[in-house]
């Protein structure tokens, strides 16, 4: 097992020492011959080190704080070493021994206050974390950092307002990349209010979100939703186009919606002008599956299928393909329906493995759309994958 390199850092007191160590040990030198005022364990815990026997080191040090009072910075790196192996309830109690002592200096508690925190969130007892964050942030060089543990905190708990007020004292203190995040924030609280029939409410927190982030899709769609809801299609028409110029990746989520709107208003073609538009003028690059399915309701499958083959030269995929295989079957005759229902089949299975959304971050791939990536938390990171906007 590899040591942190924050503790190779806090021990390189020790690495000073290893070149006297190293040529003592090669010419025989015993234990107790060592510089003055040197703790011999040191040195054979540095001994253990230099031969990548870090368990042992780890168990020599930790028997070293009981007896040795002067060890704050290893006190610290190896309750900090203790929480990364999981070792939550030894890391506890080495902060917590820490804490107790009188002699401690005003950071030194601030930062094992900060690492008890930590432990108490590794631990899952976030109450006794925020407390202990919520403490720091009044004062100190670690406010900062407490304050951003206390935004996580809020974000687990799904204490909206508190994430929004932490994160906005964030930003006051510098740190601008917390504006989409905030908008998040804000459109969690609009879909609780949405659910609680609050609608005022629930718009106020959608204007809120575009004034922190004016890209935010999420609102975009939220605020398609309530129109459609109120049976209000010019505003859901507003709303959901608004999504192509936010990110056009997230157009096949929209074009649902606005077919709807479209539709009630008796004005089905619309949406496939301005969508040949968006493909042809401006450039943007449209849901080709959404396109079909609209060609195939207005125009028939002989268009569709023709507009789908052309396109599939230029931009093959796997569920373009297998659309256009269903389209084929459902113009051919009885014979050739049956030749080609298994090539059919075969595809659709291809298709129903493929993920539908995948992070940009991490690379998590899944079929539901997750606004907050469940594997590395990070918000808007999740889009369409490739296939899903084919």
């Amino acid at each position: 097992m590899d040591l942190p390199l924050a503790v190779l850092f806090l021990l390189l007191p020790l690495a000073a020492l290893s070149g006297w160590f190293i040529g003592r040990r090669g010419g025989g030198a015993e234990r107790e011959d060592c510089p003055p005022g040197v703790n011999p364990e040191y040195l054979r815990g540095l001994s253990y080190l230099l031969e990548d026997r870090t368990d042992k080191a780890i168990d020599l040090f930790t028997r070293m704080l009981e007896v040795d009072s002067e060890t704050v910075e290893l006190h610290l790196a190896l309750g900090s070493l203790f929480r990364r192996r999981g070792e939550v309830d030894r890391a506890i109690r080495i902060h917590q021994n820490l804490i107790a002592r009188p002699t401690l200096t005003r950071p030194q508690r601030e930062q094992a206050l900060y690492e008890l925190g930590l432990d108490h969130m590794r631990a899952g007892l976030f109450d006794r974390a925020e407390e202990l964050f919520g403490e720091l942030v009044e004062r100190g060089d670690w406010s900062l950092a407490a304050l951003r543990q206390l935004r996580a905190i809020y974000e687990q708990e799904k204490e909206w307002d508190n994430a929004i007020r932490a994160a906005r004292k964030l930003m006051n203190a510098g740190e601008s990349d917390l504006g989409p995040v905030v908008a998040q924030y804000h459109c969690e609280l609009a879909e609780l209010d949405r659910a609680a029939g609050r609608g005022r409410e629930a718009e106020r927190h959608l204007r809120q979100a575009l004034g922190f982030d004016r890209h935010c899709v999420r609102a975009s769609l939220i605020e398609t939703d309530m129109a459609l809801a109120a049976e209000a299609w010019r505003s859901a028409i507003k709303a959901g186009r608004r999504v192509a110029d936010q990110d056009p990746d997230f157009l096949a989520e929209a074009l649902p919606r606005l077919r709807r709107a479209y539709e009630a208003m008796g004005r089905p073609l619309e949406i496939l002008h301005w969508l040949r538009e968006l493909d042809e003028g401006q450039g943007q690059s449209t849901p080709l599956l959404a396109m079909v399915d609209l060609m195939e309701r207005q125009q028939g499958p002989d268009q569709a299928a023709l507009f789908l083959r052309n396109r599939l030269t230029e931009r093959p995929s796997l569920r373009g393909l297998e659309r256009y295989v269903a389209l084929t079957r459902q113009r051919a005759e009885p014979g050739e329906q049956r030749d080609l229902e298994p090539v059919h089949t075969i595809l659709e299975r291809m298709v129903a493995d493929q993920p539908l959304y995948q992070c940009t971050h991490c690379g998590f791939r899944g079929r539901v759309l997750h606004w907050q990536c469940p594997s590395c938390k990070h918000w808007t990171t999740v889009k369409p994958g490739a296939e899903a906007a084919a």
